[in-house]
C-alpha cells in the first residue's frame, strides 16, 4: 500500500513542476507589465532582472507554506488516505484551470484558485465522511471557516484598498511632477527614488523576511531592533547614489525605480505565491513521512494532526522551484499574451479596446462625470487651471511604432505601491492575490492619469470589471471542479485518478494547440501593420480589394450551392470564414486609420479615399454575411428550399458579377487595363440581370408559385446583391483617384 502512495507523492511534485510553469505563466503580468508597458529597458534586461528576483523571493516564502496544510481545513480531522485524495484533487484542478486561463490571456489569481480549491475538496471528502453518521452539521468541525474567511475577506479588502492606494499615489506624484519630469527630476528625481526604493527595502526587508528560509530568530530580531538605523542609513544611501549617478552617468532616475522595482515586485511575487504552487505538495510530502514513520497506522487510521505544526521548508525545495519559475519565465508564451491584457487597459493613448460596452460601465462613467463637474464647480478657477496644466500629457510621436503604453513616473508609482502592499501582506501571513493587488494599483493609476477618457472608458471600465468577474468565476470554478474531483477520487479511487490526470494531460495539450493558432494569428496580424507605410498605402488597399472580391465571389457560389443542396452544414462553415473575413477587414480599417492619425504629410485625397475603400469592403463584407445568416436560417426552420429556376437565376447573377469583380481587379492593378472601357457595361449586365430575376419573382409571386418565405429570402438575396454591385463600384472609383 505504501509504493501506491508513493506513487501519488510523485505525481504530486510532477504536477507541482506544471503548476508552476502555468502559475508564472499567469503570474508574470503581476511583476513585467509595468517594465514591459513603460520600456524602461530592454526585456532581456527586464526578464534578467525579474528571474533574480523570483529567485531571491523563494527563500522568503517560507511561513507562508502554512496555508496549504492548515490554512483552510483541520488536519487533525483528517486520515492520510483523505489528505492525498484532498490533495490530488487540488493540483489536477489548479493546472487545468490556470492553464485555460492563460490560453485566453486573462490574469486570474493563483491565491484564490488554491483557496478554493482547498476548500472545494476538503468540503466533499468532509461531506462523505459525516454522510453515513447525518450529522452534516459537523461539517464546520473539518472547515477551518474562520481562517478561509479572513483569507478571502483579506483578498477582497486588498482590491479596494490596491485601487484606492494606487489612485491616490499615482494623483500626488502627478501633481508633482506633472507629465513633463523630465527637467524637475535633476532636482527631485534622487528623492523620489530614495523615498521608493527605501518603501521597498522597509517592507521586505523589516516586514516580510520574518519567515524567510535563512533567518534565524537572532537575525529577525537585530534586524527589528535596529530597523528605525537601517532604513535611514538605507535611505541617505541610496538617495546620494541616485542623484549622483543622475549627475555623472546621465541615467534616468526613475529607469532605476523601476527595474528596482520589478526586482521587488517579483520577489514579493515568489514569497507570497509560492505557496500556490508547491505548498499542496509539500504538504503531501509531509504526510507521506508521517505515514511512513508511524506503522501502527493504517492510511485510513492515521490522523493528519502532524500538519498543525509549524514546519521550516527545506531551502532546496524552494530554490528548486525558483529555478523552474525563472526558465518558465524566460521561455513561456502565454505570459507574454496575459502581460498584454493589463498593459492594454492602462495604456495612456487611445487604440482598439479589446472589450465592448455595458449598461454597468456606462451608468460609471455617468456618475464619474457628474461627480467631475460638481467637483470643478467648488474648486476656484486658477486651481483647476493648474491641476489641468499638471495632467496635460505630452504629445505622442506618431510615426514612431512601439511607443510605450505610459512612462515612467507611472511604472514607478504600479511598482512601489504593489511590491509594498503585497510584502506587508504576506508578513502578516495573509496570502493576498498579487494579480488583485497589482491589476487594481495599474487600473487606480491609469485612472489618476487621465488615461481612460470620455473615449475609451466605458471599454476599460467593463474591461476592468470583465478581469474581475474572472476572478469571481476562478473561485466558483476552483471549489466546483475540486469538489468534484475530490469525489470522483472518494468513489473511484486509484482509476479515477489516473484517468483525470490524464484528462488534464490531454487538456494541457489542446489549449497548448490553441494558444499557438492565436499566435501565429496575431504574428500574421503585427506583420500585416508593419507591412504598411504611407508610401505604399494606395497599394495595400488594392491589395485587400483584389482578396475580398475573390473571396466574396467564391462566397455567393457557395451560398448558392448551399440553397441547392440544403446543406446547413456547409452554410454554418461558409458563415464562420465570413466572420473572420470581417475581422480581417476590421483589422485593416484600423492599421490605416492608426497609420493617418497624426500623419500631416499624407496627401489628403488619399487618405480619404484609403478610408473610403476600406468602409467599401467591409460593406461588400457584410452583404455577403447577410445572404449567408439568412439562407441558414430559412433552412434551419426547414422552410421550402429555392427552386430550380430561383436557383438558376442566382447562377446567373453569380456569373456576370465574377466578371465584374475581376474587371474591377484588372482595372485597379498597375499592370492591367483591359477591362476598363468595359466597366460600365459589366455593371449594368449584373443590374439588368438582377432587376430581370426580380421581376421574374414579383411574377412568380403573383400566380403563387414559390412560398412566402421562399421569396423573401429569395427578394433578401438579390437586394444584397445589388448592395454588392454598389459598393464594388465605390471601390474601383476610389482607388482610381
Amino acid at each position: 500500500m505504501e509504493t501506491i502512495y508513493l506513487i501519488f507523492i510523485i505525481v504530486l511534485f510532477l504536477l507541482a513542476i506544471s503548476d508552476l510553469i502555468v502559475g508564472v505563466s499567469n503570474d508574470a503580468v503581476n511583476f513585467l507589465n509595468s517594465a514591459v508597458g513603460s520600456k524602461a529597458a530592454p526585456l532581456k534586461i527586464v526578464m534578467l532582472v525579474a528571474a533574480a528576483g523570483v529567485l531571491a523571493g523563494t527563500v522568503f516564502s517560507g511561513g507562508m507554506m502554512e496555508i496549504a496544510r492548515s490554512g483552510i481545513f483541520y488536519p487533525d480531522q483528517f486520515t492520510f488516505a483523505d489528505i492525498m485524495l484532498i490533495f490530488l484533487a487540488v493540483m489536477i484542478t489548479d493546472v487545468v484551470l490556470l492553464d485555460t486561463f492563460n490560453t485566453i490571456g486573462f490574469p486570474t489569481s493563483t491565491t484564490v484558485s488554491l483557496v478554493f480549491e482547498l476548500m472545494g475538496a476538503a468540503v466533499a471528502i468532509a461531506f462523505f465522511k459525516i454522510a453515513g453518521e447525518g450529522e452534516y452539521a459537523r461539517l464546520g468541525e473539518y472547515i477551518n471557516s474562520a481562517k478561509a474567511l479572513a483569507v478571502i475577506s483579506g483578498i477582497l479588502l486588498s482590491v479596494v484598498i490596491a485601487f484606492t492606494v494606487g489612485s491616490f499615489i499615482q494623483f500626488l506624484t502627478r501633481l508633482i511632477f506633472s507629465f513633463n519630469y523630465e527637467k524637475k527630476l535633476k532636482y527631485l528625481g534622487g528623492l523620489f527614488g530614495g523615498i521608493a526604493i527605501t518603501i521597498i527595502v522597509y517592507f521586505i526587508l523589516i516586514k516580510g523576511s520574518k519567515d524567510a528560509a535563512f533567518m534565524t530568530p537572532t537575525n529577525y530580531n537585530w534586524v527589528k531592533e535596529n530597523s528605525t538605523q537601517i532604513i535611514f542609513f538605507c535611505f541617505a544611501g541610496i538617495t546620494s547614489l541616485l542623484y549622483l549617478i543622475n549627475f555623472f552617468f546621465r541615467i534616468n532616475v526613475l529607469k532605476i525605480v523601476v527595474l528596482a522595482g520589478t526586482f521587488a515586485l517579483a520577489m514579493a511575487f515568489a514569497g507570497n505565491d509560492l505557496v500556490n504552487f508547491i505548498g499542496v505538495p509539500l504538504a503531501g510530502y509531509e504526510s507521506y513521512l508521517t505515514y511512513i514513520n508511524s506503522p501502527e497506522f493504517s492510511a485510513d487510521t492515521l490522523s493528519m494532526e502532524a500538519l498543525n505544526g509549524a514546519v521550516k521548508t527545506p531551502l532546496i525545495f524552494l530554490l528548486l522551484s525558483g529555478v523552474v519559475m525563472v526558465i518558465t519565465l524566460y521561455t513561456s508564451r502565454k505570459a507574454r499574451t496575459v502581460i498584454m491584457t493589463e498593459v492594454n487597459l492602462s495604456r495612456q493613448e487611445e487604440g482598439e479596446e479589446r472589450f465592448g460596452s455595458t449598461a454597468l460601465s456606462r451608468s460609471i462613467v455617468s456618475i464619474g462625470l457628474q461627480l467631475n463637474k460638481f467637483v470643478s464647480g467648488i474648486l476656484p478657477e486658477s486651481t483647476k487651471e493648474w491641476i489641468s496644466e499638471r495632467f496635460v500629457p505630452l504629445p505622442r510621436k506618431k510615426k514612431e511604432k512601439n511607443l510605450p503604453a505610459f512612462d515612467l513616473l507611472r511604472a514607478s508609482v504600479n511598482l512601489v505601491v504593489s511590491s509594498a502592499l503585497i510584502a506587508l501582506g504576506t508578513s502578516f501571513k495573509l496570502p493576498l492575490s498579487t494579480t488583485y493587488v497589482t491589476f487594481m494599483v495599474a487600473m487606480g493609476t491609469s485612472l489618476s492619469d487621465g488615461a481612460w477618457d470620455r473615449d475609451s472608458a466605458v471599454y476599460r471600465i467593463t474591461g476592468v470589471f470583465s478581469v474581475i468577474g474572472g476572478w469571481f468565476f476562478t473561485a466558483i470554478s476552483a471549489f466546483t471542479i475540486s469538489f468534484i474531483l475530490a469525489t470522483l477520487f472518494y468513489f473511484g479511487g486509484t482509476i479515477a485518478i489516473f484517468a483525470m490526470i490524464s484528462v488534464a494531460a490531454f487538456m494541457a495539450y489542446r489549449t497548448h494547440r490553441i494558444h499557438l493558432k492565436k499566435e501565429e494569428t496575431g504574428k500574421a496580424i503585427k506583420a500585416k501593420e508593419e507591412a504598411v507605410n504611407p508610401e505604399n498605402l494606395i497599394e495595400f488597399c488594392v491589395k485587400n480589394s483584389t482578396e475580398v472580391f475573390s473571396k466574396v465571389s467564391t462566397f455567393y457560389k457557395q451560398i448558392i450551392a448551399g440553397n441547392e443542396n440544403t446543406g446547413t452544414g456547409e452554410l454554418r462553415d461558409l458563415r464562420k470564414n465570413i466572420t473572420s473575413l470581417q475581422k480581417e477587414a476590421r483589422m485593416q480599417r484600423k492599421i490605416i486609420t492608426q497609420l493617418l492619425k497624426g500623419n500631416v504629410d499624407q496627401k489628403a485625397d488619399q487618405a480619404y479615399y484609403a478610408i473610403r475603400t476600406q468602409d467599401n469592403i467591409l460593406e461588400i463584407i457584410n452583404c455577403i454575411g447577410i445572404m449567408a445568416g439568412a439562407s441558414l436560417i430559412h433552412l434551419t426552420n426547414h422552410h421550402k428550399p429555392l427552386n430550380e429556376t430561383q436557383i438558376d437565376e442566382l447562377k446567373a447573377i453569380n456569373y456576370r458579377l465574377s466578371l465584374l469583380m475581376k474587371g474591377i481587379t484588372q482595372m485597379v492593378m498597375p499592370t492591367e487595363t483591359t477591362f476598363v472601357t468595359n466597366h460600365d457595361l459589366l455593371k449594368i449586365s449584373v443590374e439588368h440581370e438582377i432587376e430581370k430575376s426580380s421581376k421574374n419573382e414579383v411574377q412568380r409571386i403573383r400566380e403563387e408559385a414559390s412560398g412566402n418565405r421562399n421569396s423573401i429570402l429569395f427578394m433578401s438575396l438579390l437586394q444584397e446583391s445589388r448592395n454588392i454591385v454598389y459598393f464594388s463600384s465605390q471601390v474601383m472609383q476610389s482607388l482610381l483617384k
